[in-house]
């Protein structure tokens, strides 16, 4: 669902993609996540209705922390994940989109 709404969100607001992965097939498992997640240096994570900034310059979270808040139920990292420079968005929340994306 979330996916379909990034998805809108980015043709509405007509942000280019360099590259796009499907989720069901290239899954990144815990360490994938959080290497994903040491090469940036701002972290915005949307869990339902709440949203999450870590500074990774400044806040150096614990790698079980990290993989909380990067990780599905699945084990996998969570989707949609989108990376702008330095920049990781995980989940989606409009707001956050338009703020870090707009």
């Amino acid at each position: 669902m979330t996916c379909g709404r990034a998805q809108e969100f980015l043709a509405q607001e007509k942000v280019s993609v360099k590259v796009q992965a499907d989720a069901k097939k290239l899954r990144f498992d815990r360490d994938g996540a959080l290497a994903l997640a040491r090469e940036a240096e701002d972290l915005w994570v949307a869990r339902g209705k709440s949203v999450v900034h870590v500074d990774l310059r400044r806040d150096r979270p614990s790698d079980d922390a990290l993989a909380a808040l990067l990780l599905g139920p699945s084990g996998n990292l969570r989707a949609p994940a989108v990376r702008r420079g330095k920049t990781l968005l995980i989940g989606f929340d409009p707001a956050t989109y338009a703020r870090v994306l707009g």
